[in-house]
């Protein structure tokens, strides 16, 4: 006969959380990279010019 075996409450939350669609924005995470870049560049290139 085979044990059972459960996982801790916390880590079966945690993953639930994380397979759940809210709903809310869905960003691509290479715009937000890109547009981390480009704010820090425009950031840069106003710097230089002030």
């Amino acid at each position: 006969m085979a044990e059972k075996v459960s996982a801790p409450q916390s880590s079966t939350g945690i993953l639930r959380f994380y397979d759940t669609n809210t709903g809310g924005p869905q960003l691509d995470p290479r715009w937000v990279i890109i547009s981390t870049i480009a704010f820090m560049i425009i950031l840069k290139v106003v710097d230089y010019l002030f």
